[in-house]
């Protein structure tokens, strides 16, 4: 077996100049990508794929960035796809974002400059313990950093590098596909995967380090709208059912001590509300519903069909629509029938020095996705955590071993085609 060296300062740097580039997607937009912005990312990654060889690279209209790594061997080998997203989450500015790197993190508390009440304590983030001596990267403050998902977007890049400046390294044509809109749920609504020309990928969006993940959520979405009777507030009693108040009653409602993300945890599902608006005459809200069971899936909007109704009873004058939404299903449907690809995937963990760590998303991916679109998908780690906020982190040294792993990976393929 061939020893990979990659080279840490690189990966870093790559990482830091992307996650200076704002990308956040907008779930009120319609347009795709939902934000013009996230093709800024785009242009560069499409210059720097042509500036390494890979003929056909480029940015198409839609803001997805494909190419090829050409084969170096003879052997049959099935094509595979290495694929992250661009965006970043609309739960936190993505602008401006100044990247600093905190060496020989030692345990202590990271107090970010730009916004000294924004801490990183060991005893809140877990998997610090496991980097001491290494290089942690923080956003300054004032915006979430941007791992998820360019450090999967920095790996693979890097990773392309490797291989194209390393030829002698045996691996099947290999597919890059980099994707506008994941955070909003959009991710691979305009991926041409004929286009593509892949037959397996791996999403490289996951978290801890070693881990590989062959199971998402279920996902619904649900819309409430509640129709009221409104009336002049000087004038109301007897008269008015306001929307807005019948709307809280639905929310204040819902189960607290389960079924709700704040006290589930590992296989448990739950009914989420994400946004709420509306006047006395109107209101809506709209609800994420989530399971990695789908009967249970199915059984949650009934609970929350049943919440509605109930509710609705002490306001005779006023009317509702629930409207329900499959929104993506666990990909372990799919992907339990073709083992190759996790046991390939464990198989590269392993010769990356990693313990390998099967995991199950409480969230989704573009894998989920593309899972069911015909291109089996699972989710390798990142090495990025606590995304979507400020205290999100990388450590360098894991972004490292995520690179080392995507080019075993490919060498796993063309070993055992």
């Amino acid at each position: 077996m061939q020893e990979i060296k990659i080279n840490a300062v690189s990966v870093a740097e790559r990482f830091m100049r992307y996650v200076k580039i704002d990308t956040q997607s907008d779930a009120s937009s319609s347009s795709t990508p939902s934000t013009a912005k996230q093709k800024n990312l785009g242009k560069i990654l499409a210059t720097e794929l042509l500036e390494l060889g890979l003929q056909d690279a480029h940015l198409d209209e839609y803001g997805y960035v494909y190419a090829t790594i050409p084969a170096t061997t003879d052997k049959n080998v099935p094509v595979i796809c290495f694929c992250s997203h661009m965006d970043t989450s609309p739960d936190s500015s993505g602008e401006n974002v100044k990247p600093i790197i905190h060496k020989n993190y030692q345990g202590e508390d990271l107090v970010l400059p730009d916004d000294t009440s924004v801490v990183l304590r060991l005893a809140e983030h877990r998997d610090l313990k496991n980097q001491i001596g290494n290089d942690i990267i923080t956003a300054s403050g004032t915006t979430l950093l941007g791992a998820d998902n360019k450090a999967g977007v920095a790996e693979i890049m890097e990773a392309a590098t490797y291989l194209v400046q390393n030829p002698q390294i045996k691996h099947g044509t290999i597919k890059i596909l980099f994707t506008p809109d994941e955070e909003i749920g959009r991710g691979v609504d305009k991926a041409d995967l004929k286009k593509l020309g892949a037959q397996f990928a791996y999403t490289i969006d996951g978290e801890t380090l070693g881990s590989i993940e062959d199971e998402t959520f279920s996902a619904d979405g649900a819309k409430l709208v509640i129709n009221g009777v409104s009336a002049h507030p000087g004038f109301a009693k007897g008269k008015m059912e306001s929307a807005i108040k019948i709307l809280a009653d639905v929310i204040s409602a819902l189960p607290k001590d389960k079924l709700s993300a704040e006290s589930t945890s590992q296989k448990e599902g739950f009914i989420h509300p994400v946004g709420m608006s509306g006047t006395a005459e109107q209101a809506e809200a709209s609800f994420i519903l989530r399971d990695f069971d789908n009967e249970l899936l199915k059984a949650h909007g009934e609970t929350l069909g049943g919440i509605v109704k109930e509710v609705m009873k002490a306001y005779p004058k006023s009317s509702y629509t629930l409207t329900i939404k499959e929104q993506y299903r666990n990909m372990k449907e799919v992907l339990d029938q073709y083992p190759q690809i996790m046991a390939n995937g464990i198989e590269a963990l392993k010769r990356a020095g990693l313990n390998p760590i099967t995991r199950s998303i409480r969230g989704g991916t573009d894998g989920s996705r593309l899972s069911f679109m015909g291109l089996p998908c699972p989710n390798i780690f990142t090495g990025g955590h606590a995304f979507h906020g400020k205290q999100e982190w990388v450590a360098i040294q894991d972004m490292v071993k995520s690179v080392e792993t995507i080019v075993h990976l490919a060498q796993v393929w063309e070993e055992r085609a």
